[in-house]
């Protein structure tokens, strides 16, 4: 008799012929501008540290302090008896931060917005979302019941128009978008978007993970950016990325955020942050603030490498931040590039579908606030021999 999990195997060697298999990278240093894997220092290009705040001074003695007076866990979830008033004092900052009434921090940003969307949704209402809005929104509007509507990326008049086929239909309507796609790194139709929300009643979401401390003013995402405070009623963000720590938090209203409290599954569920994350993350706020070269150096590095992609004839697509894909169709291709970029000291992961579509697999680049130029010459030099090698430059 066969073993019962057998087609786990079979999928595996699948995917080994076809190229997509990827073994997991070990990170052997700190997360930085150049890193090591596997007994390899490389240049780093594929981590979200855009602020370099992994390694900052500030963080690490935050966290350092937090272990000392109040130990490495809370014991507990956050219901419980797992709420520390440094978690309060988290909310509390973000939510100043992000100019709105409330806040709620969660364990991660997937269960930030998988946990909200099916907490203020059931099976009687309507969602509209992107086509290509991260996983965790879909699974959050899969596990809402809700009926799900998509519509082509950034096109708002589509979205507009599935939303006025529902004004006469019961139950509230979800109009949700990524503020910066993680994939193609380009930023979300907000201000339409925003309009046709207001323009049928419904609620308006954004996932600003990519843009937190990288868009607006000091980092505070794509509604600073486009001016859209008090118009957008779920705000979900990331302690993971720029912040350079862990969780994710939803911004709002004081009831929506209460509302968390009592039905988001997540929140419920899961043991509250450890107190170093708490106090690592307050920290971070505190460096948007008082850093602001940190968000300059990032657009600076990422306007030049990004320049230096396309002028060597690699296709970046769409990209408007500091996310720059290197598209190059296959998923074998993509990894194969991923593979032979390592072994020249250049760390840049190869993605292919299902993340991303059949036929746009890429090796998505990430530049940070502290890449120095050397570094960033010596990744495109890096790029420009492999690409000649495996026939993607002519």
């Amino acid at each position: 008799m066969s073993h019962p999990l057998s087609y786990l195997h079979d999928q595996l060697e699948q995917w080994r012929a076809e190229g997509a298999y990827q073994r997991l990278r070990i990170l052997e240093s700190a997360s930085a501008a150049e890193s090591r894997f596997d007994g390899k220092q490389v240049i780093n290009l594929a981590s979200n540290n855009y602020l370099g705040l992994t390694t900052h001074p500030k963080l690490r003695e935050a966290a350092i302090q937090a272990v000392k007076d109040f130990g490495v866990g809370s014991g507990a979830v956050r219901t419980i008896s797992g709420t520390m008033r440094i978690h309060m004092q988290l909310e509390e900052r973000i939510a100043a931060f992000k100019n709105v009434e409330a806040c709620v921090v969660f364990q991660s940003g997937f269960a930030a917005n998988a946990g909200t969307v099916s907490a203020i949704l059931g099976p009687d209402d309507h969602i509209v979302s992107d086509e290509l809005n991260h996983a965790s929104i879909i699974d959050g509007c899969r596990l809402s019941r809700a009926k799900i509507h998509v519509f082509p990326h950034k096109d708002v008049a589509a979205a507009e128009k599935i939303l006025a086929e529902l004004d006469n239909v019961p139950g509230h309507k979800l109009l949700v978008s990524d503020g910066v796609f993680s994939m193609d790194g380009d930023i979300g139709a907000l201000p339409g978007l925003v309009e046709a929300a207001e323009k049928h009643g419904a609620i308006m979401m954004v996932d600003d993970a990519h843009s937190s401390g990288v868009l607006g003013r000091q980092g505070r995402g794509t509604i600073d950016h486009f001016g859209l405070h008090g118009r957008v009623q779920v705000q979900v963000g990331t302690l993971s990325k720029a912040i350079g720590v862990l969780g994710g938090y939803v911004c709002g209203s004081r009831d929506l955020i209460d509302f968390l409290y009592h039905r988001a599954r997540p929140f419920l569920f899961s043991t509250s942050h450890p107190p170093a994350v708490a106090a690592a993350c307050l920290a971070a706020f505190d460096v948007l603030e008082q850093e602001p070269q940190r968000m300059e150096n990032l657009w600076e590095n990422t306007k030049y490498f990004k320049q230096g992609l396309t002028s060597a004839g690699f296709n970046t697509g769409i990209s408007e931040t500091p996310i720059t894909p290197v598209i190059v169709g296959e998923a074998k291709v993509a990894h194969g590039l991923s593979r032979e970029l390592f072994a020249a000291g250049v760390l840049a992961t190869g993605i292919g579908f299902p993340t991303v579509a059949k036929g746009k697999a890429r090796v998505r680049t990430i530049v940070t606030a502290t890449h120095t130029k050397p570094e960033l010459d010596q990744a495109l030099e890096v790029f420009q021999k492999v690409g000649k090698k495996m026939g993607i430059l002519v």
